[in-house]
């Protein structure tokens, strides 16, 4: 069975049309804004991140059926597409964790907001509200580089690309129940790094309960 790609802006090449089946596009389909905005906040550049995304589609085409048959397709796809992101980081000579692009600050920004949010009122007491901006952004910033590259990922998707719980899931190839304990335990790593005790309420919680052990 073939199928015509999901193809609003040329995103792949039609060449591919021909011969790869209904379930790729839907994978393509399923993946590509998610890794779309995730490249183009860390490499700046919408044009760069289209064309590493489509590199890695028209990869993932030639090894499709191999994939396909994988316990966790996802999982493998979503390694596979960091390793092409950050060998075009290191390319550049920069580090996954780089500020260095406007679009990775206001990421960082989005993704941390909860948190500065419950932070505000303390620094603002301590230190005046214009000293207070600058050293809560800054230090949030620094921390949230040191997390684990799973904390950071679901912070991002999650908090900074709107994706909901489900959503960031099925991106990264994980449970539900291990996105909630992720961005828990990042986000109380993130407080305690600061020296304040997250206050859960300023967060909006997800309707559902299940939990999960992060393991990094």
């Amino acid at each position: 069975m073939t199928s015509q790609p999901p193809d609003p802006a040329g995103h792949t090449t039609h060449n591919l049309a021909a011969f790869m089946p209904a379930e790729f596009w839907e994978f393509q389909a399923r993946y590509d804004r998610a890794w779309l905005e995730y490249s183009r906040i860390h490499l700046g550049s919408a044009a760069a991140a289209r064309r590493l995304v489509d590199g890695t589609f028209l990869y993932l085409a030639t090894i499709w059926f191999r994939l396909e048959a994988m316990p966790n397709p996802g999982a493998h796809a979503w390694a596979l597409f960091k390793q092409r992101v950050h060998g075009e980081l290191e390319a550049q000579g920069r580090s996954p964790a780089t500020t260095e692009t406007l679009a990775f600050a206001r990421a960082l920004r989005a993704a941390s907001e909860p948190l500065l949010n419950s932070f505000r009122a303390s620094f603002h007491a301590e230190y005046g509200p214009e000293i207070a901006e600058l050293e809560e952004g800054m230090g949030l910033y620094r921390q949230m580089t040191k997390l684990s590259e799973r904390q950071f990922d679901v912070l991002i998707l999650r908090d900074a690309l709107g994706f909901d719980t489900k959503e960031t899931a099925l991106i990264m190839g994980i449970q539900e129940a291990t996105v909630r304990s992720t961005r828990r335990t990042a986000k109380h790593r993130l407080a305690a790094a600061m020296g304040f005790q997250f206050d859960e309420t300023a967060d909006i919680p997800d309707t559902d309960v299940t939990d999960d052990t992060d393991k990094e």
